[in-house]
């Protein structure tokens, strides 16, 4: 599969933000009616696990392209993306109660923009080496005022320490899980790298389910409303988008471009639901800057790009020099002479 221009991944991006907010209340409205946080998440991973079954049965591209990737012998650890999106679901848990909204998401997004920066430097996604350049660092701190601004007037808890700093190494595990899924679809295929996410990820999740209690105690009673499970079929959009968005744009970019999506998305939300506040003007200011934040980051130098596969065509053959004949000389009667040669002034060539 061939990167699609950065403009169009990273607008596939945006979209795959606002579906991601649309996610994140569908799951948190679920796990409040359950009673248990957690099944959310779980629900949402099996969902897309059922997708991924479905992908495998009438998707070529997902059969060759994990096909593709038993050749390709890749690093263990290339195929531990997953796991990225089970940690934050498990430390969001934690740390959202004892943060708040509005510092836990600060601090997400801030160990998303280290993380982005440090694989795209690295080399980690497959967009290749990309340089630690002033306007990206200028980017990923304009992203983080952005969503900080967004924030204002949300709930602010303790600022434990240990806690903010598990929230940071959250937001760089979401950065992670781009690079190496994304380093999985160039492998293979876009198709196959959301396969091996979903693959990896919930195991983890159906652990931490475990032990939070999930699956203990009196019998769970399950809501109504078909919008309530929809959490997989939007996972798997999010993360075909993050895929084609590192191998296009890099991670840094490409988690920008997430977040103003899903700042986007929290607004329709607010202005949509029926409960909902209203727009606000922080999180439409917040998303319209980090959307300006995605174009201040592209700026200045490109990654290099790789050699094209394949054989090289053959140097051309060396040209003949073109001959003149010019009158009686060899022992064919013809003289012969490469065309840079000047007559003197007697009419003779050569000395």
């Amino acid at each position: 599969m061939r990167p699609r221009p950065a403009a169009l991944a990273l607008a596939l991006v945006t979209l795959g933000g606002v579906a991601s907010a649309a996610q994140g209340a569908v799951n948190a409205e679920l796990g409040q009616r359950t009673g248990n946080a957690t099944l959310g998440a779980v629900v949402n991973n099996l969902g897309g696990c059922l997708l991924v079954l479905v992908g495998l049965l009438v998707l070529p591209s997902m059969r060759t392209g994990l096909v593709a990737l038993r050749r390709a012998r890749m690093p263990w650890w290339s195929y531990l993306g997953g796991l990225g999106g089970a940690a934050i679901v498990v430390l969001a848990a934690y740390a959202v109660p004892v943060l708040g909204v509005a510092v836990f998401t600060i601090a997400q997004v801030a160990g998303s923009s280290l993380g982005g920066l440090a694989s795209d430097r690295t080399g980690l996604a497959p967009v290749g080496r990309l340089p630690l350049t002033p306007s990206r660092v200028a980017g990923a701190l304009l992203g983080v005022a952005a969503v900080a601004l967004a924030q204002t007037g949300r709930p602010i808890g303790d600022l434990a320490v240990g806690v903010l700093l598990l929230a940071v190494l959250g937001g760089v595990a979401v950065a992670l899980q781009a690079a190496l899924n994304g380093r999985i679809s160039a492998a293979g295929s876009a198709a196959a790298g959301v396969a091996v996410n979903f693959v990896v990820s919930t195991p983890a999740v159906l652990l931490v389910a475990a032990l939070a209690g999930a699956f203990t105690g009196p019998s769970v009673s399950w809501p109504s409303g078909w919008h309530l499970y929809t959490g997989g079929l939007l996972g798997v959009g999010i993360v075909a988008a993050l895929v084609i968005g590192v191998r296009a744009a890099g991670v840094l970019r490409t988690g920008l471009a997430l977040v103003g999506g899903q700042l986007v998305g929290a607004l329709l939300l607010d202005v949509l639901l029926p409960q909902g506040p209203g727009a606000r003007l922080p999180v439409l200011a917040g998303a319209v800057l980090t959307l300006l934040a995605v174009l201040v980051a592209g700026r200045g130098p490109r990654a290099a790009t790789a050699p094209a596969t394949g054989t090289p065509p053959p140097p051309p053959a060396p040209r003949a020099s073109p001959v003149a004949e010019v009158g009686p000389g060899g022992d064919d009667g013809v003289v012969r002479v490469a065309p840079d040669d000047v007559p003197g002034p007697d009419g003779k060539l050569g000395t």
